[in-house]
Order: structure tokens, then C-alpha cells, then sequence
């Protein structure tokens, strides 16, 4: 009874925290169906009809990723004022981004369209939360359309694989991964590096591969349940946009995409607590004492 009672608390601790932040995402589905029901609201979902729940579920999470991470993000002067591609790494948990798209419509008012892995669409009771907040499938058609529309979109060129097989050393994932490259030439927009600081430091998978990976190469799900949720400081560092020139391959811009994320991780292991990136390979305990580093502020 005590092994059985101790394993329980185990499981309870290493998984509290994820399973805390999907019963939120739930919650604010439910929130945004009973505003609907009152208010008889049948408007487009990206309409400005939606912003009055849009502002309040964003306050919720911004301050949860106050409290929780400590959360900055820095940067939102080198978005564009119109269209433009956002790409990021993918943590364990991209609840980083959540963070990132709450805060951003909480300052400026502003959208951003994100691209999410087929398996999302299929997860029961999101719907309408997926439909407000503009995720969609992202086929090259919509991400034009989107970008015409003058709204940033987001991508994670190593999805889901990123988030299960990736780990501390913040190793890029991308595979042949170009397709928003190509989008950003074709509609001749910037393209925008993204990262958060220690996102691998809150939210983790487990060390066995093989199982896992053949797991998903199976199924395209992501069956491997993450674990952790330590408080650690969060910080997400909008980086100089990569202006549209003509005369690019698409190679050549997943390049200097991936050169530039690249190196805004390992050039921050020398700066350690006191520097703004991030220290390779990532460290729970420096990220949890950065939440107490009055000079980072």
C-alpha cells in the first residue's frame, strides 16, 4: 500500500502540471461557448465581434504565465505592422506560445494565425477555442490567404517531432521542412525567429526514443505524455525579421531561418543566468534561480 501510495504521488507530481494546463484549455473552450450562448453571438470567429472573450481569455493565461514562469517577451518591435511568418522552436508543451499569443493581442490588439499538426483538429470539445484564436491546418492556400489578409501567421517547421524527440541541447528538428519558406517568397513577406528562453527546462519527455519514435512513426500521434511544470523563467525573444528578397532560394531562407535560431541558443551558454538566451545544454536549477535574478529584469 505504501509503494502503491508513493508511485501515486510520483505520477501525481511529474504530471500535475500538464494535466492542469489541459483542464484550463478546456475551461476556456467552455468559457467562450457560454459567451456565445448569451450573447447570440453568430459572427466570424477571427471578427472583432469575438475580442471581448478573446481579451479575457488572454488575461487569464498572461497572468498564469505571470505567476507561473515569470514570464517577458521581448522583441514585438521587430514584428511587422502588416503580414509576416512567425517560426519558432517547439517545446515539449508549446505553452510558451500561448503565452506569446495572449500577451501580444493584450498589447497590440493583434491576431496571429497559427499552424497546427493534423491531430489537433481531432481532439474532442476545442473547436470553437481553436476557430477564435485562428488555428488552422495551414495548407499553403490558407497561409496565403491569411498572409493577403495582412495577418501574421505562425509556424513550427519541426512540430510535433520536435516536441517529443528534441530535448535540453534544443536540437532543431525540421527534417526537409520548407513549405513556409515557400509561402513567405510566394506571398513575399518576412519571415520572423522566435524563441523562448528555458522552455525545455519547464516541460520534458522521457529519455527512452526508440519506443516512442517508432510509437509515432506509426501513428502521427503524440502518444508519449509530457511531464514536469516547474516554475521556471520563461522568456521569449522575438528576433529581427528576414526581409523578402526576390533573388532567394527557399533553401537558402530555411538557411538563414535556421542559422539565425541556431545560434541565438548556444551563443547564450557563456552569459549564463545573467544573459538573455539560453544556456546549452539547459539547466532545471539555473532556470529556476533565473526566476529570482533581479538583473535580467
Amino acid at each position: 500500500l505504501v509503494i502503491v501510495s508513493l508511485t501515486m504521488s510520483a505520477v501525481l507530481v511529474f504530471f500535475i502540471v500538464p494535466l492542469t494546463i489541459l483542464f484550463f484549455i478546456y475551461l476556456s473552450n467552455i468559457l467562450l461557448l457560454i459567451y456565445q450562448r448569451n450573447g447570440e453571438v453568430k459572427a466570424d470567429p477571427l471578427s472583432d465581434v469575438w475580442d471581448g472573450a478573446r481579451k479575457t481569455i488572454a488575461s487569464f493565461w498572461d497572468i498564469y504565465a505571470r505567476i507561473w514562469h515569470g514570464y517577458e517577451l521581448h522583441g514585438v518591435e521587430n514584428l511587422p505592422e502588416g503580414p509576416g511568418i512567425l517560426v519558432y522552436y517547439h517545446g515539449a508543451i508549446p505553452i510558451d506560445y500561448l503565452y506569446f499569443l495572449s500577451r501580444l493581442f493584450l498589447w497590440k490588439k493583434r491576431l496571429c494565425l497559427s499552424v497546427a499538426d493534423n491531430f489537433v483538429f481531432r481532439l474532442p470539445g476545442l473547436k470553437l477555442l481553436l476557430e477564435v484564436t485562428g488555428v488552422m491546418p495551414g495548407t499553403r492556400e490558407e497561409c496565403l490567404i491569411a498572409l493577403k489578409n495582412g495577418h501574421l501567421v505562425s509556424v513550427s517547421p519541426g512540430g510535433v517531432r520536435e516536441a517529443l524527440f528534441s530535448d535540453e541541447s534544443y536540437q532543431l528538428m525540421w527534417g526537409n521542412r520548407k513549405g513556409f519558406a515557400q509561402v513567405a517568397l510566394d506571398a513575399k513577406v518576412p519571415i520572423i525567429p522566435m524563441y523562448t528562453q528555458n522552455v525545455r527546462e519547464g516541460y520534458r519527455m522521457f529519455k527512452e526514443r526508440r519506443f516512442f519514435r517508432q510509437l509515432y512513426e506509426s501513428t502521427r500521434l503524440p502518444l508519449t505524455p509530457p511531464y514536469g511544470g516547474l516554475p521556471v523563467k520563461f522568456r521569449t525573444y522575438i528576433g529581427e525579421p528576414i526581409p523578402y528578397d526576390p533573388n532567394i532560394t527557399t533553401e537558402e531562407l530555411v538557411e538563414k531561418v535556421s542559422n539565425f535560431l541556431f545560434s541565438f541558443q548556444t551563443k547564450t551558454a557563456v552569459q549564463a543566468l545573467i544573459s538573455k538566451h539560453q544556456t546549452i545544454p539547459g539547466s532545471i536549477w539555473k532556470a529556476l534561480l533565473e526566476r529570482f535574478d533581479k538583473r535580467r529584469k
